[in-house]
């Protein structure tokens, strides 16, 4: 529908995380005009530069919480990509407002800065958001929410930008994520900490996550939220599998401050408004005299969808573990950081 990637130039906050690198790789397959990598930590953009060594990258040193740079960073840029995000749930937990500023505000920053300047708006605008969002009952997920909103709502205050936003669950090798932590575990010996065992998370990898937010740019009408339709896994499986490649023992912990036994990709309220197709699901603009039309579309219907009700057996699970190369003896910390 949107065929606007190739030829653009691209901005990526938060470009030096997991997501953002494999992000970047995957644009740079394209044939963009260019993409500029706005972050705080100027080791890793160095690094990177050096490792991607292409001169369609640009980076930026800047701080999305702080307007101005990203009212300067986002000049000239067709599409926005915001990868900027504090997203570990404990450390949201004592640092609430730590992760108003960059979660929340950093949003803000951007739909403000998207009229700000003389050389044009963005095309399109896409907020990368979480299955904490949905039904939140932590800082993280409340922040998110927030984000989902600023930048749907953004399509009522800046109507020449498209924003659209992408809602999915754990990233699997994802930076600070479930896999790397076994792996770290595994390797020195320690105990496999779990929560609870029956604690159920959405799983994709990295290039999944992707494929999801390049259909969203490509497809997504303007106020549109994609979500992937994909399967869990208990946490206790998790840890059974990487138990029996390691001389590690599993032990349950309890849940965390602000930890939910199961993730909600979609609740009851957004069913009503959700329609699918293929392996995504849709959510339609819940705005007054603002809505997407899809009416070729089936209607989910009045459930939510939970990572309690698709759960991977254990085989299915360690297939994959190991079809993706994440297992102890296998996994390459290089791959994702």
């Amino acid at each position: 529908m949107f065929n606007i990637i190739e030829g653009s130039r691209i901005l990526v906050t938060g470009g030096t995380g997991s997501l953002g690198k494999v992000l970047i790789r995957r644009l740079l397959e394209l044939d963009i005009e260019e993409v500029t990598i706005f972050s705080r930590d100027e080791a890793k953009q160095y690094f990177m530069g050096k490792q991607l060594n292409d001169p369609r990258v640009k980076f930026r040193l800047g701080d999305i919480r702080n307007y101005r740079d990203v009212a300067e960073v986002i000049q000239r840029k067709d599409i926005v990509f915001n990868a900027a995000a504090l997203k570990q749930v404990p450390n949201c937990e004592h640092a609430p407002f730590q992760a108003v500023q960059t979660n929340v505000i950093g949003a803000e920053n951007i739909v403000s800065a998207c009229s700000s300047g003389i050389h044009g708006v963005p095309e399109v605008v896409v907020g990368i958001s979480t299955d904490k969002a949905p039904k939140p009952c932590n800082v993280m997920g409340m922040t998110k929410a927030l984000q989902e909103r600023i930048f749907i709502h953004g399509n009522t205050r800046r109507p020449l930008t498209r924003f659209i936003c992408t809602r999915y669950g754990n990233v699997l090798a994802s930076r600070g994520s479930l896999v790397p932590v076994f792996n770290q575990l595994a390797i020195e010996g320690k105990p496999l900490t779990v929560t609870s065992d029956e604690m159920t998370r959405f799983l994709m990898n990295l290039d999944e996550a992707v494929d999801l937010i390049l259909l969203a740019v490509k497809e997504a009408q303007a106020g549109e939220l994609f979500i992937p339709r994909v399967k869990s896994g208990r946490i206790i499986d998790i840890a059974t599998i990487f138990a029996e490649h390691s001389q590690s023992k599993i032990e349950i912990m309890g849940v965390r401050p602000g930890e939910k036994l199961h993730e909600i990709l979609i609740s009851e309220e957004e069913a009503r408004r959700t329609v699918v197709r293929d392996d995504v699901f849709i959510v339609k603009p819940d705005l007054d005299n603002f809505t997407s039309y899809r009416p070729e579309l089936p209607a989910y219907g009045e459930k939510e969808f939970s990572s309690s009700s698709v759960v991977m057996g254990i085989d299915e699970l360690r297939d994959r573990l190991n079809a993706e190369r994440l297992l102890p003896g296998q996994f390459d910390f290089n791959r994702f950081n």
